[in-house]
């Protein structure tokens, strides 16, 4: 093997990863649910929330007042 040198690459800062860490506040039947489907499917709880929030998002539609069709 050569003596070639280690190169380490600075590491990226927080937030510039393209993730962002915040805190939730949820009921803890909801944690329990969560942590089920982790442990049934070897995903961890936070891929987990993940998929949940991508899809949610996806599936989301906002209606917006109209003011103008009030009946």
């Amino acid at each position: 093997m050569k003596n070639e040198p280690l190169i380490i690459k600075p590491k990226k800062p927080k937030g510039e990863d393209g993730y962002k860490v915040f805190s939730i506040r949820i009921k803890e039947e909801l944690v329990s649910q969560i942590d089920e489907i982790s442990g049934k499917t070897g995903h961890s709880r936070n891929e987990v929330i993940g998929t949940f929030l991508d899809y949610a998002l996806q599936m989301c539609i906002v209606e917006e007042d109209n003011p103008e069709k009030a009946d």
